[in-house]
């Protein structure tokens, strides 16, 4: 989208969830023929995490048993977001997966990954194990590249 000038201007994307408005960030920014999709996790529409992981004394996720769910449900927020720009995931260049544990994510990246992306992947992508989220119980969240440009 461009102004009456010619420059190029933001276009925005959200889910309505409580803590954009909170936070104060977009989930999706498309400027030009790229959007850059915020850190998606795994919450159904009013916001509510989908799969939140057991906690431990210590506030801490101690079974990472639902790390397919968080991821798969995840990826379905993204779909969310690119539909809004009339992109799928033929069209994400590079993503970014940052999990709790990385045992547990490689354990069923691969099988979800094929369900997103079909049988081999063209996608740029990295997977860093962090300390914390956003939310305790949140095993991953997944941040994105995408070009329009790409038919």
């Amino acid at each position: 989208m461009s102004d009456k000038a010619g420059t190029a201007v933001k276009e925005v994307a959200n889910l309505g969830v409580p803590w954009e408005q909170a936070y104060g960030y977009a989930q999706a920014v498309k400027v030009g023929n790229i959007i850059h999709v915020s850190g998606q996790l795994s919450h159904d529409a009013a916001g509510a995490l989908v799969g939140p992981a057991p906690l431990d004394e210590n506030g801490r996720p101690k079974d990472f048993s639902n790390m397919a769910l968080q991821m798969q449900t995840t990826y379905d927020n993204a779909r969310r977001l690119l539909s809004h720009f009339g992109a799928t995931f033929d069209q994400v260049v590079e993503e970014t997966l940052f999990v709790l544990d990385v045992d547990a994510a490689f354990a069923v990246a691969g099988e979800v990954r094929r369900r997103v992306y079909g049988p081999t992947p063209a996608v740029a992508s990295n997977l860093i194990g962090v300390s914390r989220l956003a939310f305790r119980e949140q095993l991953i969240e997944i941040a994105f590249r995408v070009d329009l440009s790409l038919a």
